[in-house]
């Protein structure tokens, strides 16, 4: 009877997400939504502009490191002048769109690596290694890690998610739904410390030093944590994908009369040769990277700091690192497997791999103007402020105060997508409050990076939706932003529910954040 009833509840919540991604496929395309949101954003930023919508709050001004009060008022750009920016800055709002560029470039490794069949030869061997029991848990927690590179991990693991559920007849949608959850949704956690860490952790020493001038938050504040919040993603996350994701989806069907294609795992005597070599070669490389990173004086490092994550050179550089790593084996296996016999093949690869992202181009274009107009109005802001007021109004104890928190960081993250910029607002208003109330600012940093994660999936303002789109079109050409949006929401429930409550544990035990970081503050 127990088994019945939840093949019943399960049954009722995939009907549920089938409506939503019906509804959803109904819309328009892509491009044409973001087309729609970008004129709806120039509409709506006249109409604050004319009835004077603002917001006054606490913002960390980087640039003299200070902590100010600032007034924030919408910007019309349903005006000339608006017109005039919007003509004017068209194209650099394009060129400076950050997926693009990551996209093209790592394109032209990806693009080779598929063409010389060395990428299909390295996931035949995975899958002769890998139980099938664990590719969805790998596939998941591989994507956390990746968010220790940043954006490496959209560009390079989520279609190879796509690949490897594929090649173990699982549907390339579960995996691309898997990957992205790991990469986007389980932003924050990780075992290792990221630029976030740094970042994040700044804002809240210099909201923490208004109150306290001697209180110091390092970018270790949050490591233990986060650490045991990667093991909570990757289950929690390999759940969804399981229970509710593959089922849902069902087999994929790949040929036109609806059978699956099945594709060998059996290589040739030449295969295996290139594979071998094209394997050693990427080891080498990788070998020559993390020699790179060791002396202290690296050119791999920050000149100044001498640190590998904040402002290096590995950072700024991962993706035409991570372009190298693919491109040089992926070019020796062509050669010696007999798939590259000149220059006219590997350039044919590179037109290739553009051509397959051409829709995304596209679209790029449009969502770039839609991201910058929002940023450019302020209406993002605004909402941070307003959303900070509402908390103060509250009287709720700590563990119901930080859930509520939660919850706000990841309203708002819904239209105002960098974590760096909210976090600028959020800092000087909640960090100093909750101190106030016994509450450390590792503690609220923690909770906002929860609310900030979770909605990262399915928040339309997110720059990689675009791409992401674009992938899922390769496998199905009838999916849409309905069928992410249906795909992604069971993810960012469960993350923000079982977060929370893993929080919620976390203040009722009193536990470290991390090294010397306490859930609670004492003045003095």
């Amino acid at each position: 009877m127990k088994n019945k009833t939840q093949m019943q509840k399960r049954s009722l919540v995939l009907r549920f997400l089938d409506k939503i991604e019906a509804a959803g496929n109904k819309l328009p395309t892509p491009l044409t939504i973001f087309f729609y949101l970008a004129v709806f954003v120039v509409v709506l930023s006249g109409i604050g502009a004319a009835l004077g919508w603002s917001a006054t709050g606490e913002m960390y001004n980087a640039s003299n490191k200070a902590v100010e009060e600032t007034t924030v008022s919408v910007v019309s750009l349903f005006s000339i002048s608006g017109l005039q920016y919007m003509l004017t800055s068209a194209v650099t709002n394009f060129t400076s769109y950050a997926p693009l560029g990551f996209t093209i470039v790592i394109m032209l490794g990806i693009g080779v690596a598929e063409s010389s069949g060395w990428l299909n030869g390295l996931i035949k061997k995975v899958v002769k290694i890998t139980p099938a029991k664990l590719v969805t848990p790998m596939v998941v927690f591989i994507g956390v890690m990746t968010n220790v590179a940043e954006n490496a991990g959209y560009v390079v693991f989520i279609p190879l998610a796509a690949m490897i559920f594929k090649a173990y007849k699982k549907h390339p949608l579960a995996g691309i739904a898997a990957g992205f959850a790991g990469v986007s949704g389980g932003f924050s956690a990780n075992l290792l410390i990221g630029s976030a860490d740094a970042t994040l952790s700044g804002f809240s020493a210099a909201a923490a030093q208004t109150l306290d001038p001697s209180y110091a938050v390092t970018p270790l504040s949050n490591w233990f944590f986060m650490i045991v919040s990667t093991v909570l993603i990757t289950i929690v996350g390999t759940l969804v994908t399981e229970l509710v994701i593959i089922p849902r989806l069902g087999t994929y069907k790949e040929n036109g009369d609806g059978t699956l294609v099945e594709v060998s795992d059996q290589m040739s005597a030449k295969e295996e040769k290139a594979l071998t070599i094209a394997n050693w070669v990427f080891i080498a490389i990788a070998g020559l990277y993390i020699i790179a990173c060791i002396p202290q004086n690296s050119f791999m490092r920050n000149p100044d700091t001498g640190s590998l994550i904040n402002g290096s050179t590995l950072m700024n550089a991962i993706i035409p690192l991570f372009t190298l790593l693919f491109f040089i084996p992926s070019f020796v296996y062509g050669k010696v497997c007999g798939s590259f016999k000149s220059d006219k093949d590997v350039v044919a690869s590179f037109n290739k791999s553009i051509a397959s992202i051409s829709g995304f181009i596209a679209m790029a274009f449009v969502a770039a103007q839609f991201t910058n107009y929002f940023s450019k109005t302020n209406i993002g802001r605004i909402l941070s402020f307003k959303g900070a007021e509402l908390l103060q109004s509250l009287n709720i104890n700590s563990v119901g105060l930080m859930m509520c928190f939660i919850l706000v960081a990841g309203f708002v993250n819904l239209f105002m997508a960098s974590a760096s910029a909210k976090y600028a607002i959020f800092a000087p208003v909640f960090v100093p409050m909750f101190m106030k109330m016994g509450l450390s600012p590792e503690l609220t940093q923690v909770a906002y990076r929860i609310g900030d994660s979770t909605t990262n999936i399915i928040a339309p303002v997110i720059a990689w939706i675009p791409y992401i789109l674009t992938i899922m079109k390769k496998y199905d050409k009838d999916s849409g932003w309905g069928t992410l949006v249906s795909s992604m929401l069971p993810y960012s429930i469960a993350f923000l529910v079982s977060w929370s409550l893993l929080l919620a544990a976390w203040m009722i035990l009193d536990l470290p954040l991390g090294p010397g970081a306490s859930v609670f503050y004492t003045m003095g």
